[in-house]
């Protein structure tokens, strides 16, 4: 069930239960080869491929489109966000959901620069509201045992614009698997402690531009190991863990 799409009454109509879904995206710079709204339709994506298989099971918010994308800025195309802007337009969103009755929130990160704010709007909306439960995840994080066995490439290959991202464009429709890809492996090396990419935990945290981490290429990991099937095997694994989280939260009665 998407939000938008019914009228007051139906929503009205929704047991107060049904886990309420908000994606948390960007539009920036995704390479020479992906469109800015990537994180935006990647998100979707995946949320189509859960409504499609059980559409009551879930109620899906509008996408927060524009996230927290300063670290982009150096390229053209970048829209960003204040990280206290984010907090205040996206808690005020939930305060609209809790307003309605409904007890159970996830949000659903599809971008990387999105995940410090997310914790924090976690933290700071759970703890104003105990009558709610609300849950934070990324879609890679939550699949990453699953996906490292899925990539192909190595321990930089999956970052932005990468292997992953430019398979699911391809899965989703939105680039045609012919599409020219950037060759070769694209991630410009720190630290140790501080390098490391979506499947790979780093163990700590070293402030970078994205073109820095780039090389000025605006991708990170190696994109031209995609394919279709690759992202269709990404959004199966994906969903499949979506779907545990919001049956997990649908046990929740307010």
């Amino acid at each position: 069930m998407y939000w938008e799409k019914m009228t007051s009454a139906a929503i009205e109509g929704v047991e107060r239960s049904t886990p309420v879904i908000l994606n948390l995206a960007a539009i920036e710079q995704h390479g020479p080869h992906l469109p800015v709204d990537t994180d935006a339709v990647i998100g979707s994506h995946f949320l189509s491929k859960l409504d499609q298989d059980d559409p009551g099971a879930q109620l899906i918010l509008p996408t927060v489109k524009v996230g927290c994308s300063a670290h982009h800025l150096d390229f053209n195309g970048t829209l960003s966000v204040p990280h206290r802007v984010m907090m205040d337009y996206v808690i005020s969103i939930l305060n609209s959901v809790c307003c309605a009755g409904f007890s159970n929130i996830l949000l659903f990160n599809s971008h990387g620069g999105n995940q410090a704010i997310g914790q924090v709007i976690l933290e700071e909306f759970g703890a104003a509201h105990p009558q709610c439960r609300i849950a934070l995840v990324t879609w890679w994080t939550l699949a990453r045992d699953a996906l490292s066995e899925v990539s192909k490439t190595g321990q930089f290959g999956t970052g932005h614009a990468c292997e992953f991202e430019t398979s699911l464009m391809m899965a989703a429709g939105a680039v045609a698997p012919s599409i020219d890809l950037p060759a070769g492996e694209f991630f410009v090396k720190s630290h140790a402690w501080a390098d490391g990419s979506m499947l790979h935990r780093s163990g700590g945290t070293l402030y970078r531009s994205m073109h820095s981490i780039s090389g000025g290429s605006g991708v990170v990991g190696q994109p031209d190991a995609a394919s279709v099937e690759q992202g269709h095997k990404i959004t199966e694994e994906v969903v499949r863990r979506l779907k545990t989280v919001v049956n997990d939260l649908g046990q929740f009665a307010p």
